[in-house]
């Protein structure tokens, strides 16, 4: 039976973020479903919801998110941003995952952790809005074992374990929450800027061989201070952002 840190995250997170809650529940059907509920009913309090169990998880582009207890860590956290611009916001809550948990876990362009050319955990954003503000809903699902039916993902799994074989959803969930939320009202004040260095020491896509989504071919080079992917193909190098294009591979099957 896991045991969650609740009370000590509540501790270390609620001086940064007034009103802010934990609720862990045994199963849900998604994380982010139930918090952008709240996000459109009006419920702007920061919270961080875990689940032991998603019947119904979600990833980006409506990818499926699958969860076991034991077995994965998913967990979403809504709160009210101010941000002048939301560019980068996926890579910087990736990098704040990643530095959390190891040195060689790397980032795959705009919100997953790969570790040995797999992928570790996904991050699914969504905002509601709030008058000048916007309710953020950040949603993470990290793979603690690889899921049984790997084989047939898309994308080749890890598991956290793996690399670090004590990590329990419990233990993983205390390393992620604080370091954070500091990340994010760093953003909120600062942008993606701050975070380009980092981000680049991380970057699994550096000159890779990549295709977007339309069919153009090209290699990555890195990401600009706008968080887009930077992307040199026949006609030149090409600026990508997340909200129109996915990235994968031509020829390799790890990417």
């Amino acid at each position: 039976m896991t045991r969650w840190p609740a009370e000590a995250i509540w501790e270390t997170v609620a001086p940064l973020l007034p009103g802010f809650t934990v609720e862990i529940l045994p199963e849900i059907d998604s994380t982010n479903t139930e918090l952008m509920r709240r996000a459109r009913a009006g419920q702007t309090e920061p919270v961080l919801l875990v689940a032991e169990s998603q019947t119904a998880g979600r990833g980006r582009l409506g990818r499926d998110w699958r969860s076991a207890p034991g077995a994965s860590l998913t967990f979403s956290m809504s709160l009210p941003l101010a941000l002048a611009d939301w560019s980068g916001l996926s890579l910087a809550v990736g990098l704040s995952l990643a530095t959390s948990l190891h040195p060689d876990i790397g980032l795959k362009w705009p919100n997953d952790l790969w570790w040995q050319e797999r992928k570790l955990a996904g991050i699914l954003i969504e905002t509601a809005a709030l008058g000048a503000a916007r309710q953020v809903v950040i949603g993470v699902g990290v793979n603690l074992a690889p899921p049984p039916d790997a084989d047939g993902l898309r994308t080749p799994a890890a598991g956290l374990q793996e690399l670090l074989p004590a990590m329990d959803p419990g233990a993983t969930l205390g390393r992620l929450v604080e370091p954070l939320v500091r990340t994010l009202k760093s953003f909120e004040t600062s942008g993606f800027l701050p975070f380009v260095a980092s981000y680049r020491e991380r970057d699994v896509l550096q000159g890779r061989e990549v295709v977007l989504s339309d069919g153009v071919q090209g290699v990555a080079r890195g990401v600009d201070t706008d968080g887009a992917l930077l992307v040199h193909t026949a006609a030149g190098l090409q600026r990508v952002t997340s909200s129109d294009v996915s990235v994968r591979p031509r020829s390799d099957t790890h990417l």
